[in-house]
């Protein structure tokens, strides 16, 4: 039970934003049963994904992500400015704005 403690405040710390978005406007949206927080912030957007999927269930995050930016913010997403940390990651995106 010690052990699960520290993982499960490491864990609630996963819609934390980048340092670039500090301070952007924070919305939570639900997308075919995926949970996501966006961060708007000017004419830039971050989307994270919460919760465990399988590999399996991850194949329509990225699509979904870009939904969930322009739902929460108004804003259509530049095509070709989706950038992840990781390549392939579908836990966050990071996305340029057309406002």
């Amino acid at each position: 039970m010690r052990v699960l403690a520290p993982l499960v405040l490491l864990a609630a710390c996963g819609a934390s934003p980048a340092p670039e978005f500090f301070g952007a406007a924070r919305h939570q949206i639900t997308l075919s049963g995926i949970d996501f927080v966006v961060l708007h912030k000017d004419d830039r957007a971050e989307v994270v994904r919460l919760g465990y999927l399988t590999r399996k269930e991850r194949a329509p995050v990225p699509r979904l992500m870009i939904e969930a930016a322009e739902s929460a913010t108004g804003c259509r997403v530049i095509p070709d400015s989706v950038v992840t940390g990781l390549p392939g990651d579908t836990g966050e995106a990071r996305m340029d704005l057309a406002c």
